[in-house]
């Protein structure tokens, strides 16, 4: 699927347990996760393709972006001790959605 956050999460087709959320961003776990016990994925509500295709006038969203990713790590970090930020580009990218997963643990595949 070529954007799975727009047409399952955003659209509500797909529930999901949600973290946090403001009204330019989205945080919630994982609907499949690839990590145990933690695989949250933080998205902007407005589709951008990839974290490369960003242009000069979403930095504003970027930035919120990145203040939410930054908190829900400092949170997994303080209750677990270590975690995980990742986002894909290219054919590692999955869902054309920019995105991040914040993880820990071992991985599931």
């Amino acid at each position: 699927m070529e954007d799975f956050y727009c047409k399952e999460i955003l659209s509500g087709s797909t529930p999901v347990k949600k973290i946090s959320e403001t009204d330019s961003i989205l945080a919630f776990y994982h609907t499949n996760p690839h990590w145990e016990p933690v695989h949250i994925v933080v998205i902007p509500k407005k589709h951008i393709s990839s974290l490369v295709t960003l242009t000069d006038q979403e930095n504003h969203l970027f930035l919120e972006l990145i203040r939410v990713v930054k908190q829900i790590a400092d949170k997994v970090t303080k209750e677990h001790g270590a975690c995980r930020i990742i986002t894909n580009l290219g054919k590692y990218q999955d869902t054309k959605h920019l995105h991040f997963h914040i993880a820990y643990g071992a991985s599931t595949s």
